[in-house]
């Protein structure tokens, strides 16, 4: 398990600019501490609609996760949130499963797990548009799916918080799959958002969306981005980097302290 003190120390040097990774887009983005996963546990759920292709997406995301040292389980079923302690058996909770129906009882020991302080990551539908009828997990996740208007087109991405660690470095970016449109607490920290025009829905142009966001449920991260339709998104190098610092930083749920971050939107 990697200390608050070792953690902090890589992210000075990270600061320093002793790591890079490939550039991106003209821009040196730098790479987050390697070694963060390294002893979690992590718990990879996947299924639900396949059209958003989860088993192509665990297969980028689990190899690397255990090429970071994290002890990963994966499971095909909802079950698996009753047959294991999640609370005690898990830091982190990696969920891509779009739509479908979760029991009473496994999203009650989703959630309470969850509220106890293992971390919850994951993107698009697969855990932006999960359970439409259980409003607790959406309040859990921060938002939920309600449109994509156009389907499949060119948009773009813009980073609107540089100093976060999930986003420092990044500069805006461009997609071609859907522009999702969700409904938001204002309370998330959002990182990116995305601008909507009036081509395919006229009244909604200029309208600006949260793309990227994180915050917490009791004592646990929960981290989101909306990219991610289908497993070649994560080709675009941005949308993949962007996923796996929210990894990182939902895995450290239990062992740093809760951030603080609320400005309340409506404030007078």
């Amino acid at each position: 398990m990697i200390s608050r003190r070792s953690f902090i120390s890589k992210g000075a040097a990270l600061a320093a600019g002793a790591m890079i990774i490939p550039e991106v887009m003209g821009r040196n983005i730098p790479e987050p501490p390697a070694s963060v996963l390294k002893g979690k546990k992590v718990l990879f759920v996947w299924g639900g609609w396949m059209g958003h292709e989860p088993d192509k997406c665990r297969d980028i995301f689990v190899p690397w996760m255990k090429s970071e040292g994290a002890e990963v389980v994966v499971s095909d079923t909802l079950d698996s949130y009753t047959q294991f302690d999640l609370k005690n058996d898990f830091d982190l909770i990696v969920q891509a499963w779009t739509m479908g129906t979760i029991k009473n009882d496994q999203e009650k020991a989703l959630l309470a797990a969850v509220k106890a302080g293992t971390g919850i990551a994951g993107w698009h539908g697969g855990i932006g548009d999960s359970f439409r009828n259980n409003t607790e997990y959406q309040f859990m996740v921060g938002g939920q799916w309600v449109a994509h208007p156009g389907g499949v087109i060119d948009y773009r991405v813009n980073i609107t918080d540089h100093e976060d660690p999930v986003t420092k470095g990044l500069e805006d970016f461009d997609m071609h799959s859907e522009q999702y449109y969700v409904h938001v607490d204002p309370n998330v920290k959002v990182l990116a958002t995305t601008t909507f025009t009036d081509q395919h829905s006229d009244w909604i142009g200029g309208n600006v969306v949260p793309v990227v966001w994180k915050k917490v449920y009791g004592k646990g991260r929960v981290f989101y981005s909306s990219l991610g339709h289908v497993a070649s998104d994560f080709k675009v190098p941005q949308a993949l980097e962007i996923q796996k610092r929210g990894i990182l930083w939902a895995s450290m749920s239990k062992y740093e302290p809760m951030e603080e971050w609320k400005q309340p939107v409506y404030k007078k």
